[in-house]
């Protein structure tokens, strides 16, 4: 066999035997690995260069040797479950960075962060002043996790006591001018209820770049020409707003009366149906 095959064959069983290997080891970003991980990589990718070139050598050496050193961090990770002194050891422990706003500089010096290095963190976080932070400590991937003092963190609609509607992911029902029928069944939709949308929207399914639904059902369009303008969606908009006339009228009605009973009637309704208002609210402007 002449040499250059020999090379191209090896190069390809290489290739495949890491892609599985790596599918064995498991899904980490580059960030996440151990430092155990990260010197098993450099080292299985020069056993797997040696394996495609070295032609005299038999290349089930080349493979044993992979297998055992993709079979470590498998084997760590199995024993750091099991042991907290062994996930400690391998994978290592948070250090404080900032406690309540204070720079802690031997745990800084330590981790080797100087304190540009800290700021950059911290603004990555959009946090631009050390004494607006109760908490900071690097994990042991690496980030800096911040926590805010309390008088500093973002009001949410919890801190207001209002009442918002839970946070549902948006299916996507079109994509790249086709539709999607899983998506669809998910949502109790189909085709003509789809068809029957782009129609309002005046709008062509091939021109669609992308299509969600979010949980009120209404359908937001993504079109390949930017410069076209499609618009958003009105129902849920009209509903509130023919619940706000209702009202409205409820509350004219019982100004207008002369009747006392019909006048608290309209007033006792008027009150019940803003309570509902108020309700559905979150629900129907977003």
């Amino acid at each position: 066999m002449p040499d250059w095959l020999d090379i191209v064959i090896r190069s390809l069983v290489a290739f495949v035997y890491l892609f599985i290997l790596t599918k064995i080891i498991g899904k980490r970003q580059i960030r996440q690995i151990t430092y155990i991980e990260y010197v098993v990589g450099i080292t299985i990718g020069s056993i797997a260069a040696f394996m495609a070139t070295e032609v005299d050598g038999p290349i089930y050496h080349s493979l044993i040797a992979l297998t055992i050193f993709a079979l470590f961090p498998v084997l760590l990770e199995w024993l750091s479950l099991k042991s907290k002194h062994i996930r400690n050891f391998v994978e290592g422990n948070a250090t404080i960075l900032i406690k309540d706003g204070k720079i802690l500089e031997d745990n800084l010096k330590s981790e080797r962060m100087s304190t540009e290095d800290l700021m950059e963190h911290l603004r990555m976080k959009n946090v631009f002043r050390v004494a607006d932070v109760e908490f900071a400590l690097m994990e042991s991937s690496g980030d800096v996790s911040v926590l805010l003092k309390s008088q500093h963190q973002p009001v949410t609609p919890q801190h207001l006591e209002l009442i918002v509607s839970p946070a549902e992911e948006p299916q996507a029902v079109i994509m790249d001018g086709a539709i999607m029928d899983e998506s669809l069944s998910n949502l109790g939709l189909n085709r003509n209820w789809v068809r029957a949308e782009l129609e309002k929207a005046g709008v062509a399914l091939e021109n669609v770049f992308l299509g969600q639904v979010d949980k009120g059902g209404q359908l937001y369009l993504d079109l390949y020409d930017d410069k076209l303008k499609v618009p958003e969606p009105q129902a849920m908009k009209l509903t509130f707003a023919t619940l706000k006339k209702c009202q409205a009228d409820l509350e004219l009605y019982a100004i207008g009366t002369k009747d006392k009973r019909m006048k608290r009637a309209y007033q006792v309704d008027s009150e019940e149906l803003q309570e509902v208002i108020d309700q559905v609210k979150p629900l129907l402007i977003r």
